[in-house]
């Protein structure tokens, strides 16, 4: 049956559908043209690549994450949000291509890794009711449940919600961003106790400013978790 399936859909590259010898993965040219996070020194807070060499359990932060305020412990990404990256992102996020999913979560499995604990519960960042209804999905809750297929770890879609709409920030800079989702994200009236006394990762697409993954973070600590951590698939960095 594999075999006569391979024939009728035969496995493609999950950017440029060049055809793989394997399902949902990527090509040799896509995957050069992927920036993968793979720096040895990295920021703790975001995962960004920083220069240099850090010692042996020293934790770094880059800049931004020096003048902004974290509301959680750590942070990393799988990818940097430019070249074919972003097209990915886009393309789960604005164009149905939910395929994507799949591999995101073997990508985000590789980079939980340095800052996992045992029994972390994954929660992804919520959408606005009215924009779940326009996408017919949340990207971010597909790679939650992606990853945690992955990682076998517990994952709780709807811990938190989103009560209050916030305007389109695409275009928005970085003030503007946190005082649009000051308060915006909260945890769920009836199932938000499954944040309390937990470690809760974080999921969401794309962290820019940090200012969606901080609601999520101050929200999932007013549930009373223990200690938050954020994984993103792709973080924005100026000059990468």
């Amino acid at each position: 049956m594999q075999s006569a399936l391979r024939v009728l859909y035969p496995s493609q590259c999950v950017s440029c559908a060049a055809p793989l010898a394997e399902d949902f993965g990527l090509c040799g040219a896509c995957w050069a043209e992927t920036p993968f996070v793979t720096a040895d020194t990295l920021c703790d807070s975001c995962g960004a690549p920083l220069p240099g060499a850090a010692a042996p359990g020293e934790r770094l932060t880059c800049d931004e994450c020096l003048h902004t305020r974290r509301p959680w412990a750590r942070g990393r990404a799988a990818l940097l949000y430019r070249d074919n990256a972003r097209r990915l992102v886009l393309a789960l996020k604005h164009h149905d291509r939910t395929d994507l999913a799949r591999p995101a979560g073997r990508w985000l499995a590789r980079a939980l890794e340095p800052i996992r604990v045992p029994k972390m519960l994954i929660v992804p960042v919520p959408l606005h009711w009215t924009r779940l209804i326009a996408r017919r999905y949340n990207q971010a809750a597909l790679l939650a449940r992606a990853l945690a297929r992955e990682t076998g770890l517990e994952y709780a879609p709807d811990a938190l919600i989103r009560p209050r709409r916030t305007p389109p920030l695409e275009d928005a800079g970085r003030l503007q961003r946190f005082a649009a989702l000051q308060g915006a994200i909260r945890p769920h009236p009836r199932r938000g106790h499954r944040l309390d006394g937990r470690d809760v990762l974080i999921v969401d697409d794309v962290m820019t400013t940090g200012a969606t993954l901080a609601a999520a973070a101050e929200a999932a600590l007013a549930a009373g978790a223990r200690d938050v951590f954020t994984l993103v698939l792709a973080r924005a960095v100026k000059d990468a």
